[in-house]
């Protein structure tokens, strides 16, 4: 059997990094780690290519060559899925697809011709009996959750890892929390399942021995639903393997605002290698916080959590979400002012929208005030239902909260207010490599010399250099990823823009 793994083109967003990726002359940001590890559970006989369209064309030839094509994909790349199902369905080429996108669309796909639904540790084995007897049917599904300890190690020679600027592991899948609008749930369960410290420790192996030595992104939907273990199995194995090996990754994940609170999970973090966390703040109003079920954020100076987290040496990058019921006319100043006091420099605000399966989807249908299918792209400017708020009141503070936060003075202002907080343990004198001083001549050039705020920019390394000399990569870093955020937000106003006239 040929078989042809295909991940579909990201759209230009603000999580895409597309435009701070050429800095780095890297394609993408993160590998498609759920296609490689379908792959692991192929049978080793069968011939097999990984096509990643976010680093490299996919052509009619590729598809030929292959009995048939898989497809895995988010909501998000919706438009190049239905493109790459098109393709193969003209080709003659039969297509087998699973992933989020499918597991809660799937009716929206009629020219597919197997569906893998679910989690894939249930569901291919079944497909893949089928088809050894010539009986492939159309739906596969299941109501169990999978024991991700029996989850095989991706098959990472499929891809060139020096296309991508971080490699990517799942520890555990599931959240113990059901906010309205978060699909997680509805994917992955409410109770964490979580790999084994040998199993993790031969991923991280496996990079090690490939050579890889940058930052690697543990992907889980929240990495401490089960703070237990993590303080006393994972991350004392980490820090061991770290310790061995000379510390030769840098590890991010993402995780709720309770993180903060406990202490002695944080330093273990930290003395792992961790250096960054994203959390989803989503909103400073508290009857929307309730809105929503956002529990965890609830009741809680939400400032000093995120400043507690800096001061240990957790960079935090921060979920923002406008549009709930309950917000009020100044939440859109009220947002600013939080995102600019409490230094989180990767501010991703979007607007509310309803994935399908949701409690928040289920509401708004029983309401009456759905619209249309979520685009899988909460910064987009659409929303998929009728807000309670004046419509165009919303856009129009949603635009003014992107341009003011992304704009240079506010933007690098904030690097300087995170650097003040900043204080990892241990924290080592940058040593760069060549496509770092590459990306630093080009952000010379492209925000110091011919960009706009060009002031700031200077100002900031001037300021880092004298106050904070130990992070100077980190302040080009950060810039680079504004010049990123600024060119996605000229986008989306033009589009408002546009739409307005």
């Amino acid at each position: 059997m040929r078989v042809l793994l295909v991940y579909p083109q990201y759209p230009d967003t603000f999580w895409s990094f597309k435009h701070a990726l050429k800095f780095v002359s890297k394609k993408a940001a993160f590998p498609p780690l759920g296609l490689l590890t379908v792959a692991a559970m192929l049978p080793r006989e069968w011939d097999k290519k990984l096509i990643d369209m976010n680093v490299t064309n996919l052509s009619d030839k590729e598809i030929k060559w292959a009995d048939y094509v898989f497809i895995s994909a988010m909501a998000v790349q919706k438009d190049s899925a239905h493109n790459v199902i098109r393709r193969c369905k003209s080709l003659g080429v039969k297509t087998v697809a699973g992933g989020p996108l499918f597991t809660t669309g799937y009716e929206e796909f009629a020219e597919v011709d197997h569906f893998v639904l679910n989690e894939a540790e249930l569901t291919l084995p079944l497909f893949l009996e089928d088809l050894r007897n010539w009986q492939a049917g159309h739906i596969y599904t299941s109501d169990k959750w999978a024991n991700v300890q029996e989850t095989p190690t991706p098959s990472w020679g499929l891809i060139d890892g020096k296309k991508y600027s971080s490699m990517s592991i799942q520890y555990s899948r599931g959240c113990p929390f059901d906010c309205e609008f978060c699909d997680i749930v509805v994917l992955n369960g409410h109770t964490p399942r979580t790999k084994g410290t040998d199993q993790l420790l031969k991923e991280l192996d496996e990079f090690y021995n490939r050579g890889w030595r940058s930052s690697v992104f543990i992907v889980d939907d929240n990495f401490i639903g089960n703070k237990r273990k993590l303080k006393t199995e994972i991350l004392p194995a980490i820090i061991e393997w770290m310790k061995k090996r000379g510390k030769p990754f840098s590890l991010f994940t993402e995780a709720s605002i309770n993180l903060a609170d406990d202490e002695e999970l944080v330093r273990l973090m930290v003395k792992a290698n961790f250096n960054m966390v994203f959390i989803g703040i989503e909103t400073t109003n508290e009857d929307s916080l309730a809105e929503c079920s956002k529990l965890q954020n609830r009741n809680r100076d939400l400032v000093a959590s995120v400043r507690k987290l800096q001061n240990y040496g957790l960079q935090v990058q921060g979920g923002f979400i406008l549009g709930f019921d309950n917000d009020p006319p100044a939440i859109f100043e009220n947002m600013i002012s939080f995102i600019q006091k409490s230094g989180i420099v990767t501010a991703m605000v979007g607007l509310l929208n309803a994935p399908r399966g949701t409690r928040l989807y289920r509401r708004l249908k029983k309401e009456k005030r759905l619209l249309s299918d979520f685009s899988g792209d909460n910064t987009d400017c659409t929303m998929n239902f009728i807000p309670k708020m004046e419509y165009k009141n919303l856009i129009k503070g949603y635009k003014k909260v992107i341009d003011t936060i992304y704009a240079p003075k506010q933007y690098y202002e904030r690097i300087e207010t995170f650097l003040k907080e900043y204080k990892p343990i241990g924290a080592k004198v940058f040593s760069p490599q060549f496509e770092h001083l590459m990306a630093f001549v080009k952000s010379v050039w492209f925000l110091g010399i011919i960009g706009k705020g060009r002031q700031y920019y200077w100002r900031l390394l001037a300021w880092t250099l004298a106050r904070r000399p130990k992070f100077f990569s980190m302040s080009v870093i950060l810039s680079i990823y504004g010049f990123h955020f600024r060119k996605v937000v000229e986008k989306y106003i033009m589009v408002l823009g546009r739409d307005n006239a």
